[in-house]
């Protein structure tokens, strides 16, 4: 046989890899088997059948994820064609990649206005504007957009209650523009039912159909509806349950369209697709190219045409990952979010900016946003290869498992009478917050770490000031909009209140007993514990353990304000030792609650403890109200 040579030419021969023993997936559970007796998981008598099962986890959706992929699941089609798995377009975003779409949400239009251009000046291609309910009012759109070249740049609005008048007023600033009809391009964004998940408020997918209608007959080439799936991933939901929620709202919209006399294809023609898109990246790969998957068996089982059921995705990395508490960490998480999502096949992207949970963004976390995509585009080259996670065994199976996830969720939902009925009835918000316990506890436990916030926090970080941001209307009627960090972030804040009136954080006194070596791991794991809660752990302790150990604790305690926690760090062997003495003592001298850092008690009364997959959360609540008890106050 030939092969090609690095320098264009041939050669015969063998390929390298023939060259090799062809290994076994046996041979590879037996190594699996080795390493995980090593490492205690597995005894030295124990041998299971599938060892990588130990190695495995599963997702929120019950999705195992196995350490090996070895063959795919299905034949996800090509790039371009129906199921559209590979992509919407056969060429990918080789040609001119994805859409840049900045967020505005300045309810000032000068100030809107003033950013809109200059982020169209600096990589930027399309516009996306928020518009209502206390953001910009639908109004001052055509102040906002002045001086905007609407025929290169499309609009995209996101709206709330008040879809159709900012639709008409789109509407009306594109009639104003002197540009050809059909060279206008975005979404008026209409979206009821997102608004009323969101807050309860009556869904009404027959006006956001009539605006649709009037939309088409005037500008063919604009989109009016935004079929966006945040609003469950906001809620705590999983990636099934975003897909399958979203469609289901896609079908409701579908309905409403062909009702008001609109053909299927030209009422899929009207929506688009709004993802969450996290720094999960497999996941946000996967669900976008299960998505156009589903999106493409609805408009068959419609009854459209194959090219029809393509479906336009933007995707928004995701608000619940941000965090208030070293935001300049979301650079990083928007970063992979972003990637994923351009490899995931999304039409258009948008990058909220570090900033976004603080206040309105200005003008510099607004370029790293930007600036974000432009490095994914111009300089790592990403929208030049076609579905780059395409044949990736473990791409394909996870995108094959979401789209059944997803589909089977879509279905209980239409068995339930639709997206607005599941919505009226509490069921959906129960099958939400099912997967949010579940999310909430492995966030309390930091079997989900938080950076910056849960895991590796900064007690002594500046704050970043902002102006406050038009909110996304919520109400106790609709699905909670949660961040994953808001349960860290409010001790923080009640931390940062109790340095304010007093001068000094909560703390507790970390008692480290021995030499360096036998404490340094478990003193950093519980200093990083307590600082994720805006505690200071005020380390001392004694090296050389003797008789004298008890008292010097004792001294340092005292000598540190006598703290109402105390946390004990060492090893297990000098536990053995002092432990029990030393958590006596301090009990007999008055400390309120005595923690120790490991699972053993070692004959010790004490309070509880701190280890990894603690639940931290309830340690810190326990800590302040030990603190709120105490007569030392803030100490």
């Amino acid at each position: 046989m030939t092969e090609a040579t690095v320098d264009g030419g041939t050669s015969t021969g063998s390929t390298f890899a023939s060259q090799f023993p062809q290994p076994t997936r046996e041979q590879w559970q037996r190594l699996v088997a080795g390493v995980l007796r090593k490492s205690k998981v597995l005894g030295e008598n124990d041998a299971p059948e599938r060892p990588e099962d130990l190695l495995a986890t599963t997702t929120y959706d019950g999705i195992k994820l196995s350490p090996l992929y070895t063959e795919a699941a299905a034949r996800p089609g090509l790039p371009g064609l129906s199921p559209f798995v590979r992509g919407s377009r056969a060429a990918g975003h080789a040609a001119d990649g994805w859409d840049v779409r900045q967020l505005h949400a300045d309810r000032d239009p000068a100030r809107a206005n003033e950013s809109v251009l200059a982020d169209l000046e600096n990589g930027v291609t399309s516009v996306f504007l928020q518009v209502g309910d206390g953001a910009l009012a639908p109004d001052d759109l055509a102040r906002a957009l002045d001086g905007v070249l609407l025929d290169l740049a499309p609009v995209a609005l996101t709206t709330g209650a008040d879809f159709v008048a900012a639709g008409d007023a789109l509407l009306a600033v594109f009639r104003a523009s002197g540009v050809a009809p059909g060279e206008l391009r975005g979404n008026t964004g209409a979206d009821p039912i997102s608004h009323h998940a969101r807050t309860g408020a009556g869904a009404d997918p027959a006006a956001a159909a009539e605006l649709a209608a009037r939309v088409h007959a005037q500008f063919p080439a604009l989109q009016a509806i935004a079929v966006d799936g945040q609003p469950y991933h906001e809620a705590g939901g999983s990636e099934g349950q975003e897909l399958g929620a979203a469609t289901a709202a896609g079908v409701a919209y579908l309905r409403a369209l062909t009702d008001a006399g609109l053909d299927v294809d030209t009422a899929l023609g009207l929506l688009e697709f709004r993802f969450a898109a996290t720094a999960e990246q497999f996941p946000t790969i996967a669900k976008l190219r299960a998505a156009r998957r589903l999106w493409a068996r609805v408009a068959q089982a419609s009854g459209a045409s194959a090219a029809a059921g393509a479906q336009r995705q933007h995707a928004l990395t995701s608000w619940a990952m941000t965090t208030r508490r070293d935001p300049w960490v979301n650079m990083l998480r928007t970063t992979v979010a972003s990637f994923a999502a351009g490899v995931g096949g999304a039409d258009a992207i948008t990058v909220r900016a570090f900033d976004a949970a603080i206040g309105l963004s200005d003008p510099f976390s607004r370029r790293i946003a930007r600036n974000t995509q432009a490095l994914l585009l111009e300089e790592s080259h990403l929208a030049q290869v076609i579905d780059p996670a395409g044949g990736s065994w473990f791409v394909e199976q996870l995108t094959d498992d979401l789209a059944r996830t997803g589909w089977a969720f879509f279905q209980e939902i239409e068995r339930r009478g639709g997206i607005v009925a599941v919505l009226d009835s509490g069921w959906l918000a129960g099958q939400l917050a099912e997967v949010r316990a579940r999310r909430d506890k492995d966030i309390a436990d930091r079997t989900d770490p938080i950076t910056g916030v849960s895991e590796f926090p900064n007690l002594t970080e500046a704050p970043v000031v902002r102006e406050p941001a038009p909110d996304v209307p919520v109400s106790a009627a609709g699905l909670p909009r949660v961040r994953y960090a808001e349960p860290y972030e409010t001790l923080r804040d009640r931390s940062d209140a109790l340095l304010a009136a007093s001068g000094a954080r909560p703390s507790v006194f970390l008692a480290t007993l021995g030499p360096l070596a036998q404490y340094t791991a478990r003193a950093g794991f519980a200093g990083n514990l307590f600082a994720a809660g805006g505690i200071a752990a005020v380390e001392a302790g004694i090296t050389a353990v003797d008789e004298g150990a008890v008292e010097q604790i004792l001294e340092r305690w005292t000598a540190a304000g006598r703290p109402a926690t105390v946390v004990l760090a060492s090893s297990e062997k000098v536990y053995a030792t002092l432990a029990a003495p030393v958590a006596a003592a301090l009990r007999a001298a008055g400390a309120r609650r005595i923690l120790l850092a490991g699972q053993k008690a070692h004959g010790a009364d004490l309070d509880g403890y701190v280890y990894t997959g603690c639940d931290a959360l309830a340690v810190l609540h326990a800590t302040y109200e030990t603190l709120a008890e105490s007569p030392e106050g803030a100490k």
